[in-house]
């Protein structure tokens, strides 16, 4: 389930772009969401990953790029190249995960349970296409307050799980908003004991024209093949 929680916290990006009402915070972002909503096609993003085990006093840090692609109303196409400290690309489509290890040559692959694919659907809510009821349903949501993170004003929110059998390893999902683009500059995903998922995004284009190649996981026909074990 980890392992799902981290592929997915590189894609549950808050894609947003409408006027703030000045007055309430909170609302801004859910009138935000809502009028992206309709709008969101898919992006392009430098994403950097920190995986902090609170227990060795360790951080795992990827950095990458990631693309997105609305391929119908309700579903979304998505690759993720990282490329330090180790190569791998990680395909999500529909209730299917492919991860490619060019090292190795080794492709993992899983179909989603419900369960899982319950979980998913909930996180890619935060983000791509999902509107402020959607989130509203699944979560408790806070406002954080203003922060300033690299130069750049934000506005964080927080989102406690209303059901947290659906996200057992999450305790509270952290969002900055950009206060300037109106967009996710950084997520965190807090788990027990202290563990903690944090992605950065940069660089980061909005409903560019992307090739469906742009988000398809391609490797070499004889690459070994084994189930991703969740």
């Amino acid at each position: 389930m980890r392992f799902i929680s981290i592929v997915v916290s590189g894609l549950a990006l808050l894609c947003v772009a409408a006027a703030r009402p000045a007055d309430d915070p909170l609302a801004s972002v859910f009138a935000q969401m809502d009028a992206a909503a309709a709008k969101f096609k898919g992006l392009t993003a430098d994403v950097k990953k920190v995986s902090h085990t609170e227990f060795l006093k360790q951080d795992d840090i990827d950095s990458g790029t990631m693309a997105v692609k609305r391929t119908r109303p309700h579903e979304l196409r998505a690759l993720i190249n990282i490329t330090a400290p180790d190569k791998k690309q990680v395909e999500l489509a529909g209730h299917n995960v492919q991860m490619y290890f060019p090292k190795s040559n080794t492709l993992q692959y899983a179909v989603l349970d419900k369960k899982t694919t319950t979980m998913v659907d909930q996180l890619l809510l935060l983000g791509f296409g999902g509107t402020s009821a959607d989130m509203q349903s699944a979560y408790n949501v806070k406002l954080g307050g203003p922060e300033t993170l690299d130069g750049q004003k934000t506005t964080r929110i927080v989102l406690t799980p209303k059901h947290p059998e659906t996200l057992p390893d999450v305790v509270n999902i952290e969002l900055w908003i950009s206060d300037s683009s109106g967009m996710a500059v950084q997520q965190k995903f807090n788990e027990h004991a202290g563990d903690y998922v944090l992605a950065v995004y940069s660089n980061m284009k909005i409903n560019p024209n992307l090739p469906d190649s742009d988000v398809k996981l391609v490797v070499p026909k004889d690459a070994h093949k084994e189930p991703i074990l969740h």
